[in-house]
């Protein structure tokens, strides 16, 4: 069946076509159709007349993300597809980008665009995707304005955090650990430390967590305060602030509620029994990824969230291996935390931490270790259908190290050994003598032989 490539390059409010075939040259040239339901209209004749004149081929469609600028022409093509045989994806800008420079091209206009797309199908068809109905996109529009949500009280609680400072920082002690719901409380109700002076124990004791020896501490370090802000203004800004947390605390609440109402799937119990993953993590994971089968090795999830090393190693020049973060950052954030917890209460991703700690490495960078573990762990449970099991992990690291132990020389080298006459630069002969030892090593103890200088006895 032959192969048409139709490339969107869309902009707000309308967007800019081209149809090219398989050796890239145009079946329909460059046109721009507006964002209106009359633009869709034309767009679906125009591709019902090009299949009717062509009935043994199929049209390929891409869009690159924009945004949200791209949804609406995207939905569109996905329901053309009820009726025409076409199929549709969404892609990378800059996979686009960089074919685009690959090719050369020098110029940088919506028609230009619109063909670096349809070209890109043509040199990457095996990194697309095209998709059905994405069902997943309203609950990751809830996500992400759950995510809205929670940056808006993170920056509300950083306002409060300076006016308290000034206003009634005895209190900030209290606080080192994140804002306690009896700290807003209290800061409600007694915002400085002119106010809190005042108060009766009698009514400070009725905040939850507060006890009279607490109560007493506050009122008497409040009559001694340092505070350079003791207007009514800023106590009313304060109190204002800690209202609206508490009303953001509570839609977070509730919007959580709705996304686990609507995603009790079994992925989400499934990740759940890994240690360190709560509802509201498997349910992000989840939303993102879609469904595993959308990758075909662990290699390929990884890089969608950027925790892939990159290095440079080329010649004599080699640089140090450090996480890559060029994938998305949402799950990769939500992966990060997984961790963090997975640290304190999973003792698999605490051994390898502290071992890695141990030999040496920072702290950040044995964190992204084990963010790598974690990912090949949830990986391998969604692919084969099964609960966390540590004993599992432990058979393939056996496994993994016997493999490794058999692999004695660099395969690139297969057709020839080092060449001691080889005119190579200084630092790349000590490397070739160090690697030259290294596989004689590894060789001898597999082999059972004793290296050692044998002991003498005096």
């Amino acid at each position: 069946m032959e192969q048409f490539y139709l490339g969107a390059d869309v902009s707000k409010g309308y967007s800019d076509f081209i149809l090219i075939d398989q050796h890239k040259q145009p079946v329909e040239t460059n046109f721009q159709l507006d964002d209106t339901a009359e633009g869709h209209v034309k767009l679906y004749d125009q591709l019902a007349h090009i299949l009717a004149e062509h009935p043994k081929t199929e049209i390929l469609a891409a869009v690159e993300s924009t945004g949200g600028y791209e949804n609406n022409w995207y939905n569109a093509l996905l329901k053309f597809q009820g009726s025409l045989n076409i199929k549709t994806a969404r892609l990378n800008p800059e996979g686009v980008y960089c074919n685009s420079k690959a090719a050369l091209k020098r110029t940088i206009t919506d028609k230009v665009s619109a063909r670096s797309i349809a070209e890109y199908q043509i040199a990457h068809a095996e990194k697309i995707i095209y998709q059905q109905e994405d069902y997943w996109a309203p609950l990751r529009k809830q996500w992400s304005f759950v995510t809205l949500l929670t940056k808006q009280k993170t920056q509300l609680l950083n306002q409060l955090e300076i006016l308290v400072y000034t206003a009634n920082p005895e209190v900030l002690q209290y606080c080192r650990d994140g804002t306690p719901q009896w700290v807003l409380k209290l800061l409600k109700q007694y915002p400085t430390a002119d106010s809190l002076s005042r108060a009766r124990i009698s009514t400070i004791v009725k905040i939850p967590f507060i006890t009279k020896e607490r109560g007493r501490k506050l009122i008497a370090e409040a009559k001694k305060s340092v505070a350079s802000a003791q207007d009514n203004f800023t106590g009313q800004l304060i109190s204002s602030i800690i209202g609206h947390i508490v009303q953001l605390e509570k839609s977070i609440k509730a919007q959580l509620k709705i996304l686990a109402d609507n995603c009790s799937i079994p992925e989400i119990e499934l990740l759940k029994t890994y240690p360190g993953v709560g509802d509201y993590s498997a349910i992000g994971l989840m939303l993102e990824l879609q469904t595993v089968a959308r990758f075909p090795k662990v290699k390929n999830l990884s890089s969608f969230l950027g925790i892939h090393p990159v290095f440079k190693a080329s010649g004599d020049g080699s640089t140090v291996a450090r996480m890559s973060k060029k994938g998305r950052k949402e799950p990769r954030r939500i992966l990060f935390m997984v961790v963090m917890s997975a640290i304190n209460c999973n003792p698999l991703i605490r051994d390898l931490y502290q071992k890695q700690v141990a030999s040496g490495k920072e702290k950040m960078a044995a964190i992204g270790i084990c963010m790598h573990k974690t990912l090949r762990v949830l990986y391998g449970m969604l692919k084969n259908n099964t609960a966390f099991d540590p004993d599992i992990d432990r058979v393939n690291q056996s496994r993994s190290r016997t493999k490794t132990a058999t692999m004695l020389k660099d395969k690139n080298r297969r057709y020839q050994e080092f060449d001691s006459n080889a005119p190579v630069s200084r630092r790349q002969k000590i490397k070739r003598k160090e690697q030259k030892t290294s596989h004689s090593a590894t060789s001898d103890a597999q082999c059972g032989i004793n290296t050692s200088a044998p002991e003498t006895s005096l």
